[in-house]
């Protein structure tokens, strides 16, 4: 395959891009024929803003599930980065509100090393090893918080970034995701790393025969995947000004179901990111149409699993015929 077909293929529109895109256009309708409201301004921008916060996190789950991993730390980290984020805001004052998004990022790198080594180094199943990792990190700020709701707020810098408008009303979260998206996107397809990702994801032994580092790339994606949860927890504690108990639980199915639902094979080494953006905002707006029709939790949980199932098996039968 060239290299301009390849390009096409990771970041062009497939048809899985196309069809993402398309049940876009049929929620909107959808909701629009239920509420005239569904498709103000207004609306569009807060399902946006909500978006951001998924679509990071789905940043760097998408770079995990590239190399044929799954990362399910992810509700816990992106609880930590919240609260370590406003307990360092609580403790140093001044300094701590400086300090306080930085730290909050790093302690989610930090966690997305670790299980980037156990997966990498000690062979362990990725499903496993971050299964349990989530585990830990649950009792670690359940032991940091005395398992009541944390007292420390939010800095004004995590607010305004979450919540914030001050462009043509444009929420600034979209902004970050913005950011977060382009950086992404320059990894995969701008830097030997991002070229790397892929080919550990088609086939780890053959890019380790080709030379290439395949256990820096596999902490390289998690240390990212842990790093993208802890942001979006920041952001999350100052768009509820505050840190609180499992406050990244509700985002590990849709956050998979996002990346899978844009075309990212879940077995490895296929997809873009335009697809991801595709992915998250499907989810979004069937998360608002769901919330209008009262579809309880339990009946959000089997969609989306749903969803996983579904693409799992589809891509699991083109992976057997390719082969």
């Amino acid at each position: 395959m060239s290299r301009t077909a390849s390009l096409g293929l990771r970041f062009g529109l497939d048809r899985s891009v196309i069809i993402a895109f398309g049940c876009i256009l049929v929620l909107l309708a959808g909701g629009a024929t239920y509420s005239r409201e569904f498709l103000s301004p207004e609306y569009l921008l807060q399902q946006l803003q909500i978006s951001a916060f998924l679509g990071i996190i789905a940043s760097g789950a998408m770079l995990v599930i590239l190399i044929g991993h799954i990362d399910l730390s992810i509700p816990w980290t992106v609880t930590l980065g919240a609260m370590m984020a406003t307990a360092v805001a609580g403790w140093y004052g001044t300094p701590g509100h400086i300090l306080a998004i930085p730290v909050g990022v790093a302690c989610g790198a930090l966690v997305g090393v670790v299980n980037g080594l156990g997966v990498a180094y000690l062979r362990l199943p990725s499903m496993i090893f971050t299964l349990g990792m989530n585990a830990v990190l649950q009792g670690l700020m359940v032991l940091h918080t005395g398992g009541s709701a944390p007292q420390d707020h939010a800095t004004d810098t995590m607010h305004f970034l979450a919540v914030g408008r001050p462009i043509l009303g444009i929420p600034n979260a979209l902004f970050v995701w913005i950011v977060v998206g382009a950086a992404v996107i320059w990894l995969l397809t701008r830097t030997a790393f991002g070229r790397r990702v892929y080919a550990v994801g088609n086939r780890e032994s053959a890019a380790f025969l080709s030379g290439v580092n395949t256990n820096a790339v596999i902490i390289g994606c998690f240390a990212i995947s842990g790093a993208a949860a802890a942001f979006a927890g920041v952001l999350l504690a100052g768009y509820s000004t505050k840190a609180y108990q499992a406050m990244g639980d509700p985002y590990l199915l849709p956050t998979i179901a996002a990346v899978v639902l844009g075309g990212t094979n879940i077995l490895g080494g296929r997809g873009n990111y335009l697809g991801t953006i595709a992915g998250v905002i499907l989810i979004t707006l069937l998360q608002s149409i769901l919330a209008v029709m009262q579809m309880p939790e339990a009946g959000r949980q089997i969609i989306y699993g749903v969803v996983i199932i579904g693409m799992l098996l589809a891509y699991g039968r083109a992976e057997v015929q390719r082969r």
